[in-house]
């Protein structure tokens, strides 16, 4: 026996006139949604197109479009004789949990339980990453002690602009089709020169996979090297990067201590001597800010050697030194081949770039070319052969230059105006190189404290406890200074120092 057509009365069915969505898409939705939910059963009669207008107060074409577009996608069905009713889509209970459906009454359905995310999902889903702090707090605008952040209002984007419409214009046909999996070989070949002086990488072009940033070269590396399961050493604390990618890959993490001279390998050692690989960062270590010596560099390498293990080496923000010539990468002083070495010009040149690269031992880049290859493909081309020329015309080298000095005045205040004003109550580890220094606060102080307070005193700082997955005998505070004057950064550590002597 066929249902009485269901009657749809305006007070249900509410369209919005000034609303974006036109009225035949609204009204497709809310009938949608009506159906997946079970209000609608299979079977129903709708009202025809003409009645359903008339109660709506809308055009037939409005009713009549929605209907067509319910039709062709299977949730109605119409016969000549027996008009238009709700198809038999066995749901079931399928789709009743959806907690944003809502039927014709506005009520909300019933909530269905939470997706079943695979484990090592969950685990970057619980995993504590303090730097998204920094995204938020540049997006409100405050910059100031922010981590992570050049500045970005000295970038040439004139020169730049011209470079990208340049190829827009005359390169791109040529380079339509797909390209090397590795990325594109003038601005391979332009790192290669670049690192192989400044930082004493010397490599072949085709060692080179470029990335979108540092934290995709980290993913490869991990997908490449490991096997789920398998251990790594970590940083701690250290950024959530390595953490991150190390954890999508399904490796187990062992949380190496940090000093004053960076990752202690003995510990490492007394932890985990078996583990597959260890991700570092040498030249200036986040949060800590210290730069590994020689002695642990050169233990580092004697445990890779002897143990088989791969040395990641992530070389974020070495441009910038500011004493002397940069220090050369521990991929330099690797006569084993155990050593990747990682770059990026997110923190050299501007965050959404999105550009970084791995450099890698001959024996891994068939297996590096075909993970990348079903992950990526490649990556799109404008802005990698702007940067080529970028660097070729010499554009790259004179901003270095132009920055590293802007960079070093800005240390340099922040570092004076901390002495001054806090060098009874802090301990201040002088950077040699990078965009952020760590200060140390006295033992038995709460960082977590001294965040609140300056919270309310419009400062945004987050405490080196963030960046650790184990309690620390003493904490600190990061404090970035790239992005701030040296007046902002003067006034900032003024604040933070009456801040402190109300503790």
């Amino acid at each position: 026996m066929s249902k009485r057509a269901t009657p749809l009365k305006r007070p249900e069915i509410i369209l919005d006139q000034s609303a974006p969505v036109p009225l035949y898409r609204q009204l497709y939705e809310r009938l949608r949604s009506s159906i997946l939910s079970g209000q609608l059963e299979a079977g129903t009669r709708l009202p025809s197109t003409r009645v359903l207008a008339s109660e709506l107060g809308v055009s037939r074409t409005t009713t009549a479009l929605a209907y067509e577009m319910l039709l062709l996608e299977g949730y109605i069905e119409s016969r000549v004789g027996d008009g238009t009713r709700v198809a038999d889509l066995h749901l079931g209970q399928v789709f009743q949990g959806n907690g944003n459906v809502r039927g014709l009454d506005g009520c909300k359905t019933p909530e269905m339980s939470p997706p079943a995310f695979a484990r090592h999902c969950q685990a970057l889903i619980d995993m504590p990453c303090p730097e998204v702090f920094y995204g938020e707090q540049a997006r409100l605008g405050k910059n100031l002690f922010l981590v992570g952040q050049p500045d970005v209002t000295s970038f040439p984007y004139e020169t730049w602009a011209r470079l990208l419409a340049r190829h827009a214009r005359h390169s791109l046909p040529a380079v339509s089709s797909y390209q090397f999996v590795q990325g594109y070989l003038p601005l391979r070949q332009a790192i290669a020169t670049h690192i192989g002086l400044t930082r004493g990488v010397h490599c072949l072009p085709e060692q080179i996979f470029l990335t979108t940033g540092a934290q995709e070269a980290l993913d490869l590396v991990a997908r490449v090297l490991l096997n789920p399961g398998e251990t790594a050493w970590i940083e701690d604390p250290g950024y959530s990067g390595p953490r991150g990618a190390l954890l999508a890959a399904g490796a187990q993490l062992v949380a190496v201590p940090v000093d004053g001279e960076g990752i202690e390998v003995r510990a490492g050692r007394q932890l985990c001597p078996g583990a597959r690989l260890a991700m570092v960062t040498p030249s200036h270590q986040l949060p800590t800010g210290v730069t590994m010596s020689l002695s642990r560099r050169l233990a580092l390498l004697d445990w890779s050697r002897e143990t088989g293990a791969w040395i990641v080496e992530d070389d974020y923000d070495s441009e910038y030194r500011f004493s002397g010539r940069p220090l050369e990468a521990l991929y330099a002083l690797d006569r084993a081949g155990r050593v990747l070495y990682i770059g990026t010009f997110s923190k050299v040149l501007f965050p959404s770039l999105r550009l970084g690269y791995v450099v890698a031992p001959p024996e891994l880049l068939t297996g590096l070319k075909a993970t990348q290859r079903y992950r990526a493909v490649h990556l799109p081309l404008l802005e990698q052969m702007a940067l080529a020329d970028f660097m070729a015309e010499g554009h790259f080298a004179r901003y270095l230059r132009k920055m590293r000095q802007l960079y070093k005045e800005r240390r340099d205040a922040l570092v004076d105006a901390l002495t001054r004003e806090l060098c009874d109550r802090l301990e201040i580890t002088v950077p040699e190189a990078g965009l952020h220094l760590a200060v140390w606060l006295p033992a038995g102080m709460s960082a977590q404290a001294v965040v609140q307070r300056a919270a309310a005193s419009g400062l945004h700082l987050l405490p080196i406890s963030a960046f650790s997955s184990r309690p620390l005998q003493r904490d600190g505070l990061v404090l970035g200074f790239a992005n701030s004057s040296p007046q902002e950064l003067r006034a900032g550590v003024h604040t933070l120092a009456l801040v402190l002597k109300t503790y």
